[in-house]
């Protein structure tokens, strides 16, 4: 799992963009893969797969806002971070 620091260097678009929707999708997706690796550890702990859900919700909207605004970083985010 990447630190935070390292997912924004990668995906800010200027020095300290830490808002644009590449970032906070880029965030959402490596606390996603975090979560559903701690789900796998502990299957009955539900209040974490709420927050999981709620994650996986928010980034969808994102995904759906970006792709409205901007096809070619949509396409290019959902290849880099290997999104479904």
């Amino acid at each position: 799992m990447q630190t935070k620091i390292e997912v924004i260097s990668k995906f800010q678009r200027k020095e300290g963009d830490t808002g644009s929707p590449e970032v906070q999708i880029a965030l959402l997706t490596n606390r996603i893969r975090h979560l559903t690796e701690h789900l796998k550890l502990h299957p009955k702990d539900n209040h974490t797969r709420r927050g999981l859900l709620k994650l996986v919700g928010k980034r969808k909207a994102m995904l759906k806002y970006l792709e409205k605004t901007n096809l070619e970083k949509y396409r290019a985010l959902k290849t880099e971070l290997d999104i479904r």
